[in-house]
């Protein structure tokens, strides 16, 4: 078991945290990172980029002027894509970028990713988030304080009041402990993440 400082909501060092070395002190594999972020990136494409065959494009097929007598090669159509305003040869068409890796090779990536945070000290435990109401200003001065300005804040379950408060900080970004994934661990320096939170990742990647 690592243990880890406990912070509370004045980033006030509260006590220690033992975590799962399973999760939060797992073998680090950056092989995986690449992976499992390029299936991420490849699966959030949205594939609907497309260009008009010779086939598509609105005009005449008449010949555009007779085969013989007048100098010039023999054309067919105004839409060639040799012309400008013709198709376009090998174009991109509309298509499905995404695929699956295996569901262990995911799991192993994550525990990867979050014992990269963990093990570089960029892991940050908060015993609990209590907003009564949004409140912005103090969500900033508490990622000031913990040094964290870009940070993924995880929470084990939906809370309006947090997600409120974080939301409009450029440099974090809110997720349910359920919605963790490779490339927002990753993406953000520091991991914020409340101490219900950690044992729900516990149990979701033991």
């Amino acid at each position: 078991m690592a243990t880890f400082k406990m912070y509370n909501q004045s980033a006030q060092e509260v006590g220690e945290i033992e975590l799962a070395d399973a999760v939060f002190g797992a073998d680090i594999k950056p092989h995986l990172h690449w992976e499992i972020v390029k299936m991420q990136r490849a699966n959030a494409r949205a594939g609907t980029h497309s260009t008009k065959t010779r086939a598509e494009v609105r005009g005449s097929t008449k010949k555009i002027y007779r085969q013989k007598g007048t100098g010039n090669a023999r054309h067919g159509a105004r839409k060639s894509p040799i012309f400008v305003g013709g198709g376009v040869a090998h174009g991109p068409r509309p298509r499905d970028y995404s695929y699956t890796v295996p569901k262990k090779v995911r799991a192993a990536a994550l525990r990867s990713a979050i014992s990269t945070r963990a093990t570089g000290g960029d892991l940050i435990v908060i015993d609990q988030f209590n907003f009564d109401a949004p409140k912005t200003k103090a969500a900033a001065q508490l990622l000031s304080a913990l040094d964290a300005s870009k940070a993924l804040i995880v929470v084990p379950s939906e809370d309006s009041a947090v997600h409120k408060s974080f939301r409009n900080l450029v440099g974090a970004k809110y997720i349910r402990a359920e919605g963790v994934n490779v490339y927002d661990v990753l993406k953000y320096d520091k991991l914020v993440v409340t101490a219900d939170a950690a044992r729900a990742l516990e149990q979701r990647l033991a």
